[in-house]
């Protein structure tokens, strides 16, 4: 953790020494009574903790806030709806990387089994959320959703948006070797939305669906890649971009 981060209700609280957090002050960082650490209240500001008493039951913290963390990139990501335990990994790396929304839906192709995973149904998805705000130093989340088909996100979308959809079978352009969005660092960058298939890729009506509302097809290359893989690689490339990073 580089950011310890606590809901506003557990900022005013002791924190229980079973605590995953308790735990990692103590074992990990090695913080005695007196000493200070970096802790962030979630969606809002950044500031130092400081660990004013030790007892056998839970810890007592009082915290020192400061500004809010610049805000989160205008960038919003639609996956098809993976296995859970891929979802884990996008919820947390997607998060670390900054996007400001995660979209999992349902496509044509996606197993529809996932989506009453324990990661969704008991709120596990969230504590990976923190887990990928906390290592990128943030106390912001992206908003994530998991219950809706494909055609009803993209009628959600932001009009105005540039809309990429990765694609290995019908691209006609390759995502590194272009400038998708076309604007310098001195230029207002539009919302921007890339779109993911799931592990089996996109089918016909999906094609269709994202053509309509206006997506063009993109691929990273010759070699099909696992969806977390493509995540974080597109995304890479996009943040490299003047406006995004």
């Amino acid at each position: 953790m580089n950011l310890i981060l606590f809901e506003p209700p557990e900022a005013t609280r002791p924190l229980p020494r079973a605590d995953p957090r308790a735990r990692h002050l103590l074992d990990v960082l090695r913080r005695r009574e007196g000493d200070t650490f970096d802790a962030g209240l979630v969606n809002g500001p950044r500031g130092k903790g400081t660990l004013t008493a030790i007892g056998s039951e839970a810890l007592t913290l009082t915290f020192a806030w400061g500004d809010l963390p610049p805000p989160l990139p205008d960038l919003t990501l639609l996956i098809g709806l993976p296995r859970p335990q891929t979802a884990r990994d996008l919820l947390r790396d997607a998060t670390t990387l900054g996007v400001a929304a995660l979209h999992f839906v349902a496509t044509e192709k996606s197993e529809r089994n996932y989506a009453h995973s324990t990661l969704w149904t008991t709120g596990e998805w969230r504590r990976h959320v923190l887990a990928g705000a906390a290592q990128a130093f943030d106390t912001r989340l992206p908003a994530v959703t998991w219950d809706r088909p494909l055609a009803a996100a993209l009628a959600a979308l932001p009009a105005s948006s540039v809309r990429l959809a990765l694609d290995n079978y019908e691209a006609s352009t390759s995502f590194g070797k272009c400038n998708p969005i076309g604007y310098t660092a001195s230029e207002n960058v539009p919302p921007v939305v890339l779109a993911f298939g799931p592990e089996r890729g996109w089918g016909r009506e999906d094609r269709q669906l994202l053509r309509a509302h206006g997506f063009a097809l993109v691929q990273l290359g010759p070699r099909p890649l696992r969806t977390e893989t493509a995540v974080v690689a597109a995304v890479a490339l996009l943040k490299a971009q003047p406006g995004l990073g």
